[in-house]
């Protein structure tokens, strides 16, 4: 199928590469289509192996007890991955298995790597499910060293055995190498560069010529999303004038998606970048102000989010809409109270004394000549309004937003009080001094749509901290 490719299977102590550490090592290199050779081994992890682990693999502490360790082994790995391709189901665990062990050597690696989940979904693509279970059934694959890494790696080699039989090795070949094809890259880019981009979430900034971005983007893969701008069949012709201007990429590892979000929206204000449009400019924001006096001449008010008060954010539930610009907010408070039959002077959207317009013509019942009670006129205005409602704050003060990436093991803290970002932390200690700190609230439009989608998804952990005296 290639040159030189190395099928590998790992067992390990558990899912996180920072922390967990190799059981057991299994792989098969073979070179030009013939297994050339073949090595197992057990690895002392240095660790305890949890009793879940132990049932599912097979391997427990007594038998890893005198195998030997990965630093002692790691030589002879490197020398039956060199000049290969890494194949592996699910290759980026093991992939990341290794990088995390040779890290902890001083030694570093590039390798690359072909997933056979990938190349099961393009032979396969009519199967929703490519995991070694489905794959086994499918192909009727029988093995009794299932969750073993060297069992593991005949199996795989059992199903391209058996893809081969079925699709041909051409179609087979033709699969791994739209796998292993690497995106065009701009010459001037430096593509050494690009090999330490993460599989993790994140957020990347492309540059230019200097030191002003000239993208800003998000992604629960850097690698991937970064590599996707660069392949040849461009999505955008914005896509392709990226593509052809950037000359460096830098990026940020976060803990996950809601952190990846919520750093692309402030590096994107920070930064200016010349290609984001959506989240760049700071908008100026108005809103209608509902007056708590029902008798208030105009009963509304628009107001710049830039006016209010951070003591005052408890009033956000008197507040209706986000708009632009003044002219967009008045349209719509004018067709508001043309639907709902309200009194224009009232609302301030008409000037003079006597009757409104509208109550001449019976759009309005009344309320600026005596037919309708200011109380109902009230209660029908705050009706129609619903739906333009800001939602008040829903914590007695600050919060924590914690997020956390098993595979990385990396945790964000972020802070925030009345829909307004603080800041971001790492550990409990820096939450502790941060939650003492004074701090000048900016409402932001990005940061209340986004905390509106986290509440109600309910998946993140929501830290309620404690009001300082």
């Amino acid at each position: 199928m290639l040159p030189a490719i190395t099928y590998l299977d790992l067992e390990t102590t558990g899912a996180t590469p920072l922390k967990d550490r190799i059981t057991e090592i299994a792989l098969v290199r073979f070179e030009h289509g013939v297994e050339v050779a073949r090595w197992q081994t057990l690895v002392n992890p240095e660790q305890p192996i949890p009793p879940f682990i132990q049932q599912l693999t097979g391997i427990n502490n007594a038998m890893v007890a005198a195998a030997p360790t990965f630093a002692e082994v790691a030589d002879k790995l490197l020398s039956f991955l060199e000049g290969s391709v890494l194949a592996a189901h699910n290759v980026r665990f093991d992939h990341g298995f290794i990088k995390a062990e040779l890290k902890r050597l001083d030694i570093g690696l590039r390798q690359k790597v072909m997933c056979t989940v990938k190349l099961s979904r393009l032979l396969y693509p009519q199967h929703r499910s490519h995991g070694l279970d489905a794959i086994m059934q499918r192909h009727q694959i029988t093995t009794i060293a299932r969750h073993r890494a060297m069992g593991d790696v005949e199996t795989i080699l059992a199903f391209l055995e058996s893809a081969k039989l079925e699709l041909g090795a051409a179609a087979i070949a033709n699969a791994a190498q739209r796998l292993l094809r690497g995106p065009s890259l701009p010459p001037h880019l430096d593509a050494v560069m690009l090999e330490d981009m993460p599989e993790a979430p994140g957020v990347y900034l492309f540059f230019g010529e200097n030191d002003l971005p000239l993208y800003i983007g998000k992604s629960v893969n850097i690698r991937a999303r970064v590599y996707a701008h660069f392949s040849s069949d461009h999505a955008s012709a914005k896509e392709m004038r990226i593509s052809q201007q950037v000359q460096r990429v830098e990026w940020q590892e976060t803990a996950g998606d809601f952190s990846a979000l919520l750093l692309e929206a402030r590096l994107v204000k920070q930064r200016q970048p010349l290609h984001n449009r959506q989240l760049r400019n700071e908008r100026q924001l108005f809103s209608w102000q509902l007056s708590t006096n029902i008798n208030a001449q105009p009963v509304i008010n628009l107001v710049n989010a830039a006016e209010i008060n951070p003591a005052e954010f408890g009033r956000l539930g008197q507040l209706f809409g986000t708009f632009k610009t003044k002219r967009q907010a008045i349209e719509v408070l004018r067709q508001i109270a043309d639907a709902h039959h309200l009194c224009a002077k009232t609302l301030g959207l008409e000037a003079g004394t006597g009757p409104c317009f509208a109550s001449q013509i019976k759009r309005c019942k009344g309320v600026c000549c005596g037919r309708e009670a200011p109380q109902i006129h009230y209660l029908r205005l705050q009706q129609a309004l619903v739906a333009h409602q800001l939602k008040v704050w829903p914590y007695a003060g600050k919060i924590g937003i914690r997020e956390h990436n098993h595979d990385s093991d990396k945790t964000q803290i972020h802070l925030f009080a009345h829909w307004c970002y603080l800041g971001t932390v790492d550990n409990a200690a820096d939450l502790a001094e941060s939650v003492q700190q004074t701090v000048d609230y900016k409402f932001d439009l990005d940061t209340y749509k986004l905390l509106l989608k986290v509440f109600a998804a309910n998946k993140l952990e929501i830290m309620q901290l404690p009001i300082p005296n």
